[in-house]
């Protein structure tokens, strides 16, 4: 591996971010290619000291800010923050969800991660999503509206196991935020109108979802203010009663009713399923190992299966570790990105699930043979077929036989992804979501929460007989996910932070953004605004329209490369979200000196969803 340091190119990058007013960074510098550039927008973009929150909405990052400034941690504040956009983002995240945090603790130096991932019901097999009628597989839409697909959520239980290692208040505090904002009501932009037109053809399916989302039949109109008394009350019977109320009360016995007969409206019909006191009782929310890879004389830290995102991304970084990425001209690198994620996709898709439920070879496709063998395959000049197959374990050259790739199923693209971090050094990257917008389409009756169809994450059928599944359903088992929460650590003290909700593209807009700049030499903020494109070893390349004028695309078209923007029509062919792929948050940690606080970055989306929403206690540095 090769290793970075401090040079004089970094005090030119540093002296020259001062001077234009933005903060630069003391981690692997530009060294000719690009550099800090530009003026900071109001919003997406805060620099200073002590702490930072970088989410989708302006409500969700003052509440951590607010958390922040009473004393709380980096954990209490991502609580606050989640909690919140459980009110102003309701359609991509909240209670009936999951998701994953991964936390450096500055006391101790080390990076941790809690597994907020949705489960399988006991009543769930293998066969969930087989029609029993055909002996075939539902579709994905027959699967995603209702009670069929609904996991037992996980949000809760991570929220109280992070204050619980990491806290300086309690859950009650963190809660207070979101209570007030549901109860006082958020004005609906264009952002939160886009996305309840989305599935509004599923929300018409329910009656108290359609009330809510849908009055006179037409998604709510930007401007109007929308107010939930009902998750309100329910955020305060959680705040007197603990998570006991959710898990083995009133509230969970709600979410039992609407899966087995969800509240749909006269005329329609939605799938139902089985789930139980027991299913919620037994649920818990783990401490989980992170995975870690070295690249250019950094730790990346991520989140271990059941999500895929911390083996997928560190496969990829080591692949393209084998590249001086640096000296190659912006349309090489542009290839060994994509057919880097190409071959470390094939990889997942074959060797990694629930690790509770299965082997996963974590080291062996974290190892430096291993990238070898499979960085061996790439001529920037001519793309590898797709789908490409799996290498071998024991590759330690070009030679090894291939076998046979798993499939990758077709993930929700609506989550969000926030960045924490506190005066003291912690630092929080929370990715969480209820799959699709609006997830299964019910709304718990009386209870204000939007109820995941993450079960739809699991493969619904082997890809061929005799082929091993390593993600089918199975009681209390966690449907591999791609969120890909990441801590990159550069001399044991947090570098940069980041994420992407995405769906699979999770994985690549992490990668492309890392790759942007340690090895292109962007800025953060350029490196968050630039074109992205997504190879997830698929015949077509998902892309955003601004890529395909890029010049590098005209090279990787002449490799053999054929371009698809997103969103594809297989997504979502009534979407009127615009065509982009993630919605970044990302923070960058300078140290000006050993005794000095570190100064920070915060960078969020200019315009992709809208924009978002990024603050610091103290501005300004």
């Amino acid at each position: 591996m090769k290793h970075s340091s401090l040079n004089l190119a970094a005090a030119s990058a540093l002296a020259l971010s001062l001077a234009v007013g933005l903060l630069g960074c003391s981690g692997p510098t530009p060294e000719g290619k690009g550099g800090v550039t530009g003026t900071a927008q109001p919003g997406y973009f805060a620099q200073g000291s002590g702490g930072a929150v970088v989410s989708d909405t302006v409500q969700s990052t003052q509440a951590g800010i607010d958390v922040l400034a009473s004393g709380g941690s980096a954990a209490d504040a991502a609580v606050a923050v989640a909690s919140v956009l459980g009110v102003t983002n309701p359609l991509v995240g909240g209670l009936g969800g999951g998701g994953y945090l991964v936390y450096y603790d500055a006391e101790t130096g080390e990076v941790s991660t809690i597994d907020g991932r949705e489960t399988a019901r006991a009543a769930d097999t293998a066969t969930l999503f087989i029609d029993p009628a055909t002996g075939e597989p539902l579709s994905t839409q027959q699967a995603n509206i209702g009670g069929l697909a609904v996991g037992v959520p996980g949000q809760l239980a991570l929220w109280q196991r992070a204050i619980d290692r990491w806290g300086k208040q309690d859950l009650a505090s963190a809660l207070k935020p979101a209570i007030d904002v549901a109860e006082q009501g958020v004005p609906v932009n264009t952002a939160l109108h886009n996305q309840i037109a989305d599935p509004q053809k599923t929300f018409g399916i329910f009656g108290n979802t359609a009330e809510t989302y849908l009055p006179g039949g037409r998604p709510l109109e930007t401007g109007k203010i929308l107010k939930n008394p009902d998750l309100a009350q329910t955020y305060r019977i959680i705040a007197a009663e603990g998570t006991d109320a959710f898990y083995r009360g009133e509230i969970g016995q709600s979410m039992i009713d609407a899966v087995a007969n969800p509240p749909v409206a006269d005329g329609k019909s939605a799938s139902t399923g089985t789930m139980t006191m027991a299913d919620l009782a037994s649920y818990s929310a783990l401490n989980a190992e992170p995975i870690r890879s070295s690249y250019r004389g950094l730790d990346d830290y991520g989140m271990g299966s059941s999500s895929s995102g911390g083996v997928t991304v560190g496969e990829a970084l080591n692949i393209l570790e084998q590249f001086p990425l640096k000296d190659e001209n912006k349309a090489v690198a542009t290839m060994r990105f994509l057919e880097a994620s190409k071959l470390a996709f094939a990889d997942r898709n074959a060797y990694v699930g629930d690790r509770a439920s299965v082997e996963v070879p974590d080291e062996v496709l974290l190892s430096e043979g291993f990238a070898k063998s499979r960085a061996c395959l790439i001529d920037p000049a001519k793309a590898l077929p797709a789908p490409q197959p799996a290498g071998a374990l024991t590759a330690t050259d070009c030679s090894a036989a291939p076998v046979a790739s798993g499939t990758e199923t077709v993930e929700g693209q609506q989550t969000n992804h926030f960045v924490v971090s506190d005066a003291e050094g912690n630092v929080a990257s929370y990715t969480n979501t209820i799959n699709f917008y609006g997830g299964s389409g019910i709304l718990v009756p009386g209870r204000g929460f939007l109820l995941n169809n993450e079960l739809t994450d699991f493969d619904f059928a082997a890809a061929a007989r005799g082929v091993e599944s390593l993600n089918l359903p199975a009681p209390g088992k966690r449907p591999r996910s791609s969120m890909s929460p990441t801590i990159v650590l550069q001399d044991g003290k947090p570098y940069m932070v980041l994420g992407s909700p995405g769906g699979s593209t999770i994985i690549t807009t992490v990668l492309q953004v890392l790759m942007n700049r340690i090895d292109l030499g962007m800025s953060l903020q350029d490196a968050v605004a630039a074109p992205r494109a997504s190879q997830r070893n698929s015949a077509t390349t998902l892309i955003e329209p601004a890529f395909e004028e890029l010049p590098e695309a005209e090279q990787a078209k002449a490799a053999g490369y054929t371009f698809v923007v997103a969103p594809t029509p297989d997504q979502n062919p009534a979407s009127v979200t615009p065509p982009t792929i993630g919605v970044v948050a990302a923070l960058e940690f300078s140290r000006p000196g050993p005794d000095a606080a570190p100064m920070v970055i915060a960078v969020g989306e200019k315009e992709r969803r809208g924009g978002t929403s990024a603050q610091m206690t103290n501005p300004g540095g």
